[in-house]
């Protein structure tokens, strides 16, 4: 077996850091700072139980690529029909490429607190997406790159993070108690939802299925898998607690705190504990922004060539295309809204909308897939696992419900109810 010689284990890790890139980006650093700020330490137990059940459904993946013998669009193409794959092939490239835009806005915050010409922080966004889409058809090995410069990218936010995190000095008993469950110091259930939402991240999970098979695990080599998927989304469990705790042992006062951007945290941990804490944070921020952009457009090339019947091999030639698609619908995106003050609400209502149909279906795809003793054969799942999931899955369903019924009716209204001329910039 891999994981029980030759390499170091550290060299063994790989599928399951390249889907805590995807997890730990700015939507993530966003919410579990925000929720510290305003609830300080009592909302740790969310974390717990979100990545809970992101390490079940990772490791559900792993299973999955390393057991299965087709891919997985190609097994929902087969066991259900070519109606359900295309489905769920575009929607995850339209989740992606919609909130690919995010990635470019979080990079190029990162860009704006060092940089202060507009013009600058244009040309570094393009050039690093010009940087990804060359990376995609540079490499005749996109998955060993890819694997290098993820580990690369967690090394360095695992630094910046635990360099700030005991700068400030989290109280350790208050964390103690924050994995006690409760609504948090605010009392609002919004937060709850929002830590769940940007860690358990099913299509993240889906795709290490993918992952596994692009390093060319097998069945023999399933233990090593399980492994390695517990332990990089044991480090996403590590790096949201410890941006939650930093949040709350430097910005929590028991007043409302809000914050519009991952860089207006920095700018107060600035003014609190000086500028090398703002250059540490921006340089994790900034990490995290680039890892996550490049693996959530994969997820979504990868999904939509798989979906629609095409290779999807690193080395094929239509997930890279498909892949460069994403990247560049969210530059192009990213672009307008810095250079034209362009409103992507219908962006995001359009992503969110998807949200709600496709992280259900997802779920329930990948614990169906995995619990079919045909597909999986004794890498079946027990029942235990298919209990403990099908409840992950009646928390997505809730999710996409209130996000459903509540969040988007909101963001329709604000948006028809803004004025015109701010719609169309």
């Amino acid at each position: 077996m891999p994981w029980t010689k030759g390499k170091p284990w550290y060299r063994r890790l790989g599928p399951g850091l390249i889907t805590a890139c995807v997890v730990i980006g700015p939507g993530s650093i966003m919410t579990s700072t925000s929720v510290g700020a305003n609830d300080g330490y009592s909302m740790l137990w969310v974390v717990a139980v979100a990545v809970a059940f992101m390490v079940l459904f990772t490791t559900l993946g792993a299973k999955l690529g390393v057991a299965a013998e087709h891919s997985p669009c190609e097994l929902l193409r087969r066991r259900v029909g070519k109606w359900l794959s295309v489905c769920v092939g575009l929607a995850v490239f339209c989740i992606a490429a919609g909130f690919q835009s995010g990635n470019n806005i979080g990079a190029a915050a990162a860009f704006e607190a060092f940089v202060e010409s507009k013009t600058l922080v244009v040309f570094l966004l393009v050039a690093f997406n010009g940087l990804a889409i060359s990376f995609l058809f540079l490499f005749r090995d996109v998955y060993k790159m890819l694997e290098r410069v993820m580990a690369t990218f967690v090394g360095v936010m695992l630094v910046c993070f635990v360099v700030n995190f005991f700068f400030l000095s989290p109280d350790p008993n208050a964390m103690l108690g924050g994995f006690v469950p409760s609504l948090g110091k605010s009392g609002e259930i919004l937060p709850v939802l929002g830590l769940v939402g940007t860690t358990f991240v099913v299509a993240a999970a889906f795709y290490q299925a993918y992952l596994v098979r692009q390093k060319g695990w097998t069945k023999e080599d399933l233990s090593a898998g399980l492994i390695d998927a517990r332990i990089g989304i044991g480090i996403t469990f590590a790096i949201t607690v410890m941006l939650m705790s930093t949040a709350a042992a430097g910005l929590y006062t028991g007043e409302p705190v809000k914050l519009k951007n991952p860089v207006e945290v920095a700018t107060t941990l600035e003014v609190t504990f000086g500028g090398s804490a703002k250059l540490i944070f921006c340089v994790g921020l900034f990490s995290a922004a680039y890892s996550s952009f490049l693996i959530n457009s994969m997820i979504g090339g990868f999904l939509a060539a798989d979906g629609l019947g095409l290779e999807s091999r690193p080395d094929a030639l239509a997930p890279k295309l498909l892949t460069a698609s994403a990247l560049l619908i969210g530059m192009l995106v990213g672009l307008a809204v810095l250079l034209l003050d362009f409103d992507r609400t219908p962006t995001l209502i359009v992503a969110q909308a998807l949200t709600v149909v496709v992280s259900p279906l997802v779920a329930g795809a990948l614990l169906w897939l995995t619990s079919s003793r045909e597909v999986m054969g004794d890498a079946v799942n027990g029942l235990g696992t298919i209990v403990i999931g099908a409840i992950g899955l009646v928390l997505l369903i809730a999710m996409a419900g209130k996000t459903a019924l509540v969040d988007l009716p909101e963001k329709v209204n604000e948006y028809l109810a803004s004025p015109a001329e701010v719609r169309q910039r």
